[in-house]
């Protein structure tokens, strides 16, 4: 489990890196410059849940098996900015986007997890 943790915060960092640059890139920023914050890495870390989830979930069909893991994104990506919000240090604020929730969820990036959480699955199931 360790090792899917630092998989997962790894993984977790490069994509947000990635997709923070394109919508740098989006904006008209030509150094495309994507960012994180250290903070990032357990809250991705804890994406290593999905593999024991997987095991009993497999049967499952695929967008079913998606809803739930964006379901649990959504769920962690709530908690964790309204700890991390209590004591100031929330890393990102929604607030000024629509179809968002209290700041701390887009429910417009609801296909974003849905495909990301189907990623992690096939990232650790190969892993193990």
């Amino acid at each position: 489990m360790k090792r899917n943790f630092l998989l997962c915060g790894s993984v977790g960092w490069c994509l947000e890196i990635f997709w923070t640059g394109f919508h740098a890139l989006c904006s008209g920023e030509a150094t495309m410059m994507g960012k994180t914050s250290l903070l990032m890495f357990p809250i991705y870390g804890c994406a290593a849940v999905i593999g024991p989830v997987y095991k009993k979930i497999a049967s499952l069909p695929t967008v079913i098996r998606g809803f739930l893991y964006t379901t649990g994104i959504f769920a962690a990506e709530y908690s964790s900015g309204s700890i991390l919000k209590h004591f100031h240090m929330c890393p990102w604020d929604y607030s000024d986007t629509p179809y968002h929730y209290k700041g701390l969820i887009r429910f417009d990036y609801a296909p974003l997890w849905f495909i990301t959480g189907l990623l992690f699955e096939k990232i650790l199931t190969k892993s193990s």
